[in-house]
C-alpha cells in the first residue's frame, strides 16, 4: 500500500499531461525558486528542468539547512571537536564542510572522538551510555528537524543529564522568504515551498510573507507528479496575474502543519537574528535555547569563543543559493571544488545544489 502512494506520482502519462498543461499557458518568462533541498536533488535526479519550455527557470534557494549555516558556526563545530572529554556528534552530511582552518572528517581523521548519529535522540543515549563525558550535538536543520532536538533536550533534562548539550544553528524557512524578497538583484517570480518544514508549520506559517510580497507561492510533494503540479500552478498563477498560497501537497500538509510538534519547539527554542550563508544576518530567523535550558547551551559551557569567518575564496555558494547564479557558473566547479574535494557547503551536502547539478547535471 505504502508503494502506491509513491508510483501513482511517478505516473509517466500523468507527468506528461502537467508537463503539456504548462506548454499550453506559459508564454511570459518566469524564474521559480525551490526552497528546498529535497526538491533541489529531485528536480535534477528526475531531469525536470529539460522538459519545461525555455521560458521557465528554476531556481535552487537556501534550502539545504547544511549549505546555509554560517561559516563561524562550522568553526564552532570544529573548535568543540577539540575540547578533551568531548564526544561531538553530527548528521553525516556535515562531517566533510569545510570550516576556516580545518573540518569535522579531517579533525576525526587526527583522533577527535566525532560521531555520525542520526537524530538528537542517538546522542541523548550516548550522555547516558558514558557519564563521565560530555557529549555534544551539532544542531543543524529547519523546523523539520527542530522538533525533534527540542524532544531530545526535554528528555535529557527529565534523565537529569548533566553531560550533554548542543550548539544550535538551526534555522527558520519563512523569513528567509523575505530577505530574498528585499534582497537587491534576486528576481523570483514564484517559491515551490519545501513539503517537510510545511508539515510541521502549516500553510499559515508563510501568510505573513504571502501577504506583505503577493508573490505566487505553492507547498510541493517531492515526487515528479507532485513538483510538476506545483509548477503548473505556479505557471497559472503568474500567467492570471492573480497570486495565491496554494497547497499542492494535502495528503501530507495541512494549514495548521504539527501543534504538537511547534509546541515542543516553542517550549525549548526562541527566535533569535541569526546569519545564513550567503545572505547575510536574517532577523528573528534563528533560534536558541530558552533560559530554562541553558545549561544544554554548549557554548556557555566550553566557553568557546569564535568570530565571523571569511567565505572560501572563491566559492560561489551564497550566489548560488539566492538564485543569482548556476553552480557551473562558479569558476571553482569541477575544478577546485568537487565532491571529494569541496570548497563550499554546496558541494557537500547530498542537497546542495552544487553536489546535485554536479551529479544529475
Amino acid at each position: 500500500m505504502a508503494l502506491k502512494y509513491v508510483q501513482e506520482y511517478r505516473d509517466g502519462e500523468l507527468a506528461r499531461q502537467l508537463i503539456a498543461a504548462i506548454g499550453d499557458i506559459e508564454g511570459k518568462k518566469m524564474r521559480l525558486m525551490e526552497v528546498c533541498g529535497t526538491h533541489t536533488m529531485s528536480i535534477f535526479r528526475h531531469g525536470i528542468p529539460s522538459v519545461l519550455p525555455d521560458s521557465i527557470t528554476l531556481l535552487t534557494g537556501p534550502g539545504c539547512p547544511v549549505c546555509v549555516t554560517a561559516q563561524r558556526d562550522i568553526d564552532i563545530f570544529v573548535a568543540l571537536s577539540m575540547v578533551p572529554e568531548v564526544i561531538l556528534t553530527s548528521f553525516g552530511d556535515l562531517m566533510r564542510v569545510p570550516g576556516t582552518l580545518s573540518s569535522l572528517q579531517q579533525e576525526k581523521a587526527r583522533g577527535r572522538d566525532i560521531r555520525v548519529v542520526y537524530s538528537a535522540f542517538d546522542a541523548v543515549k550516548l550522555a547516558a551510555e558514558n557519564p563521565h563525558r560530555q557529549v555534544v550535538f551539532c544542531a543543524v536543520g529547519f523546523e523539520t528537524t527542530t522538533p525533534t532536538v527540542a524532544a531530545s533536550i526535554m528528555v535529557a533534562q527529565q534523565q537529569g543529564l548533566t553531560n550533554f548539550s548542543i550548539h544550535c544553528a538551526h534555522k527558520l524557512t519563512p523569513p528567509a522568504l523575505a530577505a530574498l524578497m528585499e534582497t537587491p538583484g534576486v528576481e523570483i517570480d514564484g517559491f515551490l515551498l519545501p513539503g517537510h518544514v510545511s508539515v510541521i508549520t502549516g500553510t499559515g506559517a508563510y501568510l505573513p510573507v504571502f501577504d506583505q510580497y503577493k508573490i505566487p507561492a505553492v507547498i510541493a510533494g517531492f515526487e515528479p507528479v507532485d513538483i510538476l503540479k506545483a509548477v503548473l500552478m505556479l505557471v497559472r498563477q503568474n500567467v492570471s496575474g492573480v497570486p495565491a498560497l496554494e497547497n499542492a501537497y494535502p495528503r501530507a500538509v495541512c494549514d495548521k502543519g504539527n501543534p504538537k510538534a511547534l509546541a515542543v519547539m516553542d517550549q525549548v527554542f526562541k527566535k533569535a537574528d541569526t546569519v545564513w550563508r550567503g545572505i547575510g544576518m536574517i532577523p528573528a530567523s534563528g533560534l536558541v535555547l530558552r533560559e530554562g535550558f541553558n545549561r544544554f547551551n554548549a557554548l556557555e559551557k566550553f566557553d568557546i569563543q569564535a568570530g565571523d569567518a571569511p567565505e572560501p575564496a572563491g566559492c560561489a555558494c551564497g550566489d548560488i543559493l539566492m538564485g543569482l547564479k548556476k553552480p557551473d557558473q562558479c569558476k571553482l566547479y569541477k575544478k577546485r571544488c568537487t565532491p571529494m574535494n569541496p570548497v563550499g557547503p554546496c558541494m557537500v551536502s547530498s542537497e546542495g545544489a552544487c553536489a546535485a547539478f554536479y551529479r544529475y547535471g
